[in-house]
Parts: C-alpha cells; structure tokens; sequence
C-alpha cells in the first residue's frame, strides 16, 4: 500500500473533524445522509453525462492504484539498453534478436524488433512517438474524469444548500428549527468540497504525475533504441540515458546487461 496517500488522507479528513470538535461543534451535524447523496450522487451522475463508458471504467480501475506502491525504474531500464547497445556494436544489431524475443515490455520490444528489421532511426521514432501519444492518452484519461468530478463536486454542494435553504424557508413559522435547518443545509456544501479538495482532486494530481512518469520511461527507451541504430558508442548512449533517467549508472551495472543481454 502507498502509505504516503492513505495517511494524507487520513489526516486530512482528521484534522479537519478534529477542527470540528475544538470548537465545540458535533460530528454528528455534519453527518446529513441526505446532503451526501445528493453530493456524491449528484457528481457521479454530471460526470458520466460528460465521459464515455470506457473513460468510466478506466477511471474506477485506477482508483486502487492510487493506494499502491508505484515505482518506475529508469536505471534499470537504461542498462538494458546499454547492453544491447554494446552488444550491437561488438556483433552487429542482428545479435540482440534473441535477447529482444525474451522482452515482456511490448513499447520496447517493439522498437528493437524494428531496429533489428533494418528500420531507420528516424522511421522508428516516429512510429513510437505515436504508440507514445496513444498511452499519454489512455494513461490520463482517469485523471480528466476525476479533474471533472473535482470542479462539479462543489458547485452540486451548493445546489445541495439551496435546495437545504429551501426547505427551510418552508418552515419559518417554526422559529426553533430555523437555526438547525440552515446549519443541516450547508452541510451539502462542506461535502462538495471536501469531496473535491480531499479526494477526488488530489487523485487526479498523483494519476497525472504518474502518467508522466510513464511517458518519461518510454522517451528513454526510444532514445536508447534510436541510439543503437545509429551506432552510437555505448558510453555516449549511457550519458546520454543517465541524463534522461537521472540516475547514475557505474560500470558495473553496464557489464552485468550486457551478460544478460548476451
């Protein structure tokens, strides 16, 4: 689990009942069943009238992610390349086609399939540039859906007090329910906050972020595989992945993929 996310959230939603009980308030004021369903029903339903059904699902599978351990490994990735670099430039690129056979990343088997095919450097950059913007798009589409979740959410939270202050005004010839009938009403708008600045929000940041991560990965590989077309020297090609992944790599790890890739 990413325990970073769940103790964020945590605390913010301690702090902020915390808050509520230092100043004398009670959780049970803000606890309106109905001001949440006309909150989160009320979101839900303007941002499935926006997004179509796949964006949907692709948004709810990425709900659990957010919670779990995400780590993208640029070194790693990086002297891999260096080994089939190294090894293309001591038997040919030809040599690494085994190598390639054994790849489980389809984005980078891809391209060395095609290095090995005799594609040009700048023919495969432009063919994985686009299989590049088609997963930038898939990858941020979850984020969008919970972008628009975040700026609705709010605006129904005022929708939910005005039909709250509605009710209210039916019953001003009761002075004595006056003060708890407003104070009930401007509960939806709490919801519609929180639910936007606590959670759905700080969502789409870290599905952005991550998306980013994932597009950064694949603009190493491809300026790795266009690297070993080229025939460049695998020294060059490792500062030059080094800079691209900032992360040092020693001679070490250099030789251990290139015996791997061997």
């Amino acid at each position: 689990m990413d325990f970073a996310s769940i103790a964020g959230l945590l605390l913010a939603i301690g702090a902020i009942l915390g808050g509520q009980a230092l100043e004398g308030g009670h959780i049970g004021s803000i606890a309106q069943p109905t001001a949440a369903l006309i909150v989160v029903g009320g979101t839900i339903g303007a941002v499935a009238v926006s997004f179509p059904g796949h964006a949907l699902k692709a948004a709810i599978a990425a709900t659990k992610t957010v919670f779990k351990p995400h780590h993208v490994d640029y070194g790693a990735v990086a002297q891999q390349l260096i080994g089939f670099a190294t090894q293309a430039r001591q038997n040919g690129i030809i040599a690494i086609e085994k190598s390639v056979a054994e790849l489980s990343d389809p984005f980078l088997k891809k391209a060395l399939n095609l290095a090995v095919d005799g594609t040009d450097g700048k023919a495969i950059r432009s063919t994985m540039e686009l299989d590049l913007a088609r997963e930038e798009e898939e990858a941020e589409a979850p984020a969008k859906v919970y972008e628009a979740a975040g700026g609705f959410a709010p605006t129904v939270g005022i929708l939910g007090a005005v039909l709250g202050l509605i009710h209210v005004m039916e019953n001003l010839s009761d002075p004595s329910k006056l003060g708890s009938g407003i104070a009930v009403a401007f509960v939806a708008t709490v919801y519609g906050v929180g639910l936007a600045n606590l959670f759905v929000l700080p969502m789409a940041s870290k599905l952005k972020m991550r998306a980013a991560e994932h597009a950064r990965l694949r603009e190493l590989m491809i300026e790795g595989v266009v690297a070993i077309v080229d025939g460049e020297n695998p020294r060059l090609i490792k500062e030059k992945l080094a800079a691209l992944s900032g992360q040092a790599m020693d001679g070490e790890g250099g030789d251990k993929a290139v015996k791997k890739a061997a």
